[in-house]
């Protein structure tokens, strides 16, 4: 994956809380930003978020 763009790191940290970030979260953060999910995850695992409350049950 390309690099993470510095504004949806921050973006994604300042969206976190205690290094979590629920999923429904998550996808309003995406749709606000304009931004795929998988961007929002790329950008969560490489700052160590943990993605909770998962829609899908995937986490």
């Amino acid at each position: 994956m390309e690099k993470i763009p510095q504004e949806i790191l921050e973006a994604v940290k300042e969206a976190s809380k205690d290094g979590k970030l629920i999923c429904a979260e998550a996808h309003a953060l995406g749709k606000e930003l304009g931004v795929s999910l998988l961007l929002i995850g790329a950008a969560a695992d490489e700052l160590g978020i943990k993605i909770r409350e998962c829609q899908l049950g995937c986490f």
